[in-house]
């Protein structure tokens, strides 16, 4: 709405009002300071602003009633930019140009007052003018603030994608720019970090959706990134909040693999190498977290299957070329042997078996192998061998030679 600014009495009143704006501008923008929380937050809003933004609003509104030019609404509309920026609520925001509003009139009526030929029903109509200008610049700033707000949500997440893709590839590598990323990321400085991989089922789709916002509310601080074949991430997790994060993380239905802790996000590429590879070691299983700390050396032989078959064909040919029973037994005799830490007693227990029964086919092992179990050298290869055919054995039929 505007005036149509013909020999009208309310010239006079805003002529008054427009010599002293600058007054006007500093009280309105002190009167803001003494109502609303953040704007007294100078680090966040400078008082130079809020004191230019008062006066030049106040300026363009008293010039609307005596002007016929439609209401311009970029100004409103700049301000509305200008506090999403900030980090001022919307609703603080439309609270200050309610206050901004009943200060104008406030201040109009009492300049009406010093103007004779300002009659009550002048007032009545002037009133009208301004709630409605006031509900026209609502719309204006509360549009222009969610548009910005909008700019300013994809452009953080633009900025905390590419930092964390960085911490991956090892981009990020000196001092002060990696704790400049671990600000904006939200990420302690030092602690104690895993990085978590899942598969997504199609590109652009996570794997664990809500999962940042899900692990927040246990305190577990995380930074994600959604790649083509998965959902990689970050998280801060101290050891007391270790269960509640892979709690978190079986909510899913989804492929999980999580890496070993470690203590500096210089080794996240690394950590991401062994999240993979517990992802691999997951086998066929249609969903699960694995951890590569649960089985190390079964994340690794799964991760390379031709070299773990290779490992196999060296030191278990002998075994695996006897007939299905005897090398069943055998081999079953030798992964107790090896959990039962090497003792003949424990594993026959295990296998309702006497001692010397155990003994008796350890060295029929020993024979078929070539390798003294006696000789640690030997233990570590046959222990090697034996995981890397059980992982393998996991992954297909053919897999026992």
């Amino acid at each position: 709405m505007s005036r149509t600014p013909a020999a009208s009495p309310i010239d006079d009143v805003a002529a008054a009002l427009l010599a002293r704006i600058d007054d006007l501008g500093s009280r309105l923008a002190l009167r803001f300071l003494d109502e609303l929380d953040t704007y007294r937050n100078q680090s966040q809003v400078p008082f130079d602003t809020v004191q230019t933004s008062c006066t030049r609003n106040l300026t363009l509104m008293v010039r609307h009633f005596t002007s016929s030019e439609p209401v311009d609404p970029e100004p409103p509309k700049e301000t509305g930019r200008l506090r999403a920026r900030q980090g001022v609520p919307l609703a603080e925001t439309l609270h200050a140009f309610r206050i901004g509003f009943e200060f104008l009139w406030s201040e109009l009526v009492a300049e009406a007052r010093r103007h004779p030929a300002v009659t009550d029903a002048v007032l009545v109509d002037l009133a009208a003018e301004v709630w409605a200008l006031a509900g026209e610049y609502s719309v204006a700033v509360a549009a222009a603030y969610r548009e910005m707000s909008s700019e300013l949500v994809l452009q953080r997440e633009h900025e905390r994608s590419v930092l964390v893709e960085a911490l991956f590839t090892g981009v990020i590598a000196d001092p002060a720019t990696l704790g400049e990323a671990t600000r904006i990321l939200g990420l302690p400085p030092r602690g104690r970090y895993v990085v978590v991989a899942a598969e997504v089922s199609a590109a652009g789709r996570e794997a664990l959706p809500g999962i940042e916002t899900t692990l927040g509310q246990a305190r577990i601080t995380s930074a994600w990134r959604l790649q083509p074949d998965q959902q990689v991430g970050v998280l801060a997790l101290p050891r007391e909040h270790e269960a509640a994060a892979l709690a978190a993380l079986r909510t899913h239905r989804a492929r999980v693999g999580v890496s070993p802790p470690y203590a500096s996000l210089t080794e996240t590429p690394q950590a991401l190498h062994f999240a993979r590879l517990a992802l691999v070691g997951l086998g066929d299983r249609a969903f699960g977290v694995a951890r590569f700390d649960d089985n190390p050396l079964g994340m690794v032989v799964a991760a390379a299957p031709v070299e773990a078959a290779h490992l196999v064909e060296i030191h278990l040919s002998g075994l695996l070329a006897l007939p299905h029973e005897e090398r069943v037994r055998l081999l079953e005799t030798l992964e107790t042997w090896f959990a039962a830490h090497g003792s003949a007693a424990a594993a026959g227990e295990r296998l309702f078996l006497h001692a010397n029964t155990v003994r008796y086919r350890l060295r029929q092992i020993e024979k078929h192998t070539g390798r003294a179990l006696t000789d640690p050298a030997a233990v570590r290869d046959l222990g090697a061998a034996l995981q890397a055919w059980r992982v393998l054995a996991a992954r297909g039929p053919d897999a026992e030679g």
